[in-house]
């Protein structure tokens, strides 16, 4: 064989890998893409919107959030104490016909310390906790978000109905948090 033959060879060798190098990278990246849309769902919108449609920003958020969060072991609570959890959610939602600010108040104070109950960050630190409650509960973190921003708006002062709505928000959110800890806990027994 001669020189140019061999070169010519080598040359379509190193073209054919490099190209299949591309197309595995490319794979991964959009694998990796529709797995956080799969695992954030509504977040991973909320995260673009942030990033004013960049996808590629939010991410790299959402894996650092994940890379953060991901191994947060969620800890199940005893029968009684979800009980505990349960009964206050139900008086935070019959005190609401008296007084709705006040309701929506315990519901966020009830949401970060169930929260806080199953193992995620102290809801003194309302944004770390919030961000470990999107990676594992991502479905329902608005709610909390709604609850909070609500039971915190001094200046708009939300209506009733505002406040209604972002009391059945988070209650999606506590029914998932309670509900995955009694799995949780009927798989330990």
């Amino acid at each position: 064989m001669s020189t140019g033959v061999i070169i010519l060879v080598v040359v379509a060798v190193v073209v054919v890998l490099c190209g299949a190098a591309v197309l595995v990278l490319r794979a991964r990246g959009a694998q990796g893409s529709r797995g956080l849309k799969r695992r954030f769902g509504p977040e991973y919108e909320r995260a673009v919107a942030r990033h004013h449609g960049d996808a590629a920003a939010a991410e790299r958020e959402l894996a650092q959030l994940v890379e953060r969060h991901g191994g947060l072991r969620e800890r199940a609570l005893e029968p009684d104490e979800a009980e505990r959890f349960e009964a206050r959610w139900a008086a935070a939602q019959e005190h609401f016909v008296d007084a709705p600010r006040q309701a929506v108040g315990e519901a966020d104070q009830l949401l970060a310390e169930l929260a806080r109950a199953r193992g995620f960050p102290d809801g003194e630190r309302y944004e770390e906790q919030l961000s470990a409650l999107s990676v594992h509960h991502a479905d329902h973190v608005q709610g909390y978000r709604h609850v909070h921003r609500v039971a915190y708006d001094s200046e708009g002062r939300p209506d009733t109905e505002e406040m209604r709505e972002a009391l059945i928000e988070g209650r999606a959110l506590f029914e998932d948090l309670v509900r995955t800890s009694n799995r949780q806990h009927a798989a330990r027994s």
